[in-house]
């Protein structure tokens, strides 16, 4: 019985595994609009969700440069996990027993949303390792960048950078100014607390800091054409 138990729970890790192994370079091809885990239990659990795909050539320049210098600033530096980062994370963890920041990258954050589920856990963060590196040697950092911005959750029900300009400036993602990109790359943390349309004093904060790190970004965001 227990042999049973122990290979069926291999066969689902396996089957699991396969996936993203799958996906991952269908992903890759021009065209394909992948959809997040929170979005796929949106739909089955008859939950409404706003998602509008724009390519990249459609977003405000700015915006993905304030992105990239809020969530992610050695994004074109990587292999898809930023290992400088993550061991400082770790050793915090076992000097403080508990992580004190994150350390994901975009390349994490975009496989989380894809084939994982949210929360602060270290099989979690486990799990994102190698489907990032793997990602990052099948995807253009373009690739990347559109599928994440396209992912992410902006607001509750609101995903991808389409809807969540829309939503909250009523303006198409090309239109976005310098400002509005900052406040919507800071939101992106905790998106269902914070509001880039009515920001917080300690919102427009980081929204300054960010907004000034793009304007100097130069090299910084090289790997992506056209920012």
């Amino acid at each position: 019985m227990i042999r049973r138990l122990f290979l069926g729970a291999l066969f689902a890790l396996a089957f699991l595994a396969i996936i993203p192994a799958l996906l991952i370079p269908l992903y890759a091809v021009p065209g394909v609009r992948p959809i997040s885990t929170l979005m796929l239990a949106e739909h089955f659990s008859f939950q409404p969700f706003d998602r509008e795909w724009t390519p990249l050539g459609d977003v405000a320049p700015v915006l993905v440069r304030s992105v990239m210098m809020s969530e992610d600033g050695q994004y074109c530096f990587h292999g898809g996990v930023d290992w400088d980062a993550l061991g400082l994370v770790v050793n915090e963890a076992m000097n403080e027993g508990e992580a004190g920041r994150g350390a994901s990258t975009i390349t994490m954050q975009t496989v989380k949303n894809l084939f994982l589920w949210n929360g602060r856990s270290f099989v979690r963060k486990g799990l994102e390792l190698p489907l990032a590196v793997y990602a990052d040697l099948v995807w253009r950092k373009n690739r990347t960048m559109e599928i994440y911005l396209n992912v992410a959750e902006w607001g509750n029900g609101i995903y991808g950078i389409g809807a969540a300009s829309r939503f909250y400036f009523n303006k198409s993602p090309a239109d976005l100014t310098a400002r509005e990109a900052a406040l919507l790359a800071v939101t992106l943390p905790s998106p269902r607390t914070r509001d880039p349309a009515n920001p917080s004093a300690g919102l427009r904060r980081l929204a300054g800091t960010v907004e000034a790190r793009a304007r100097a970004s130069g090299s910084y965001i090289g790997c992506i054409d056209g920012v």
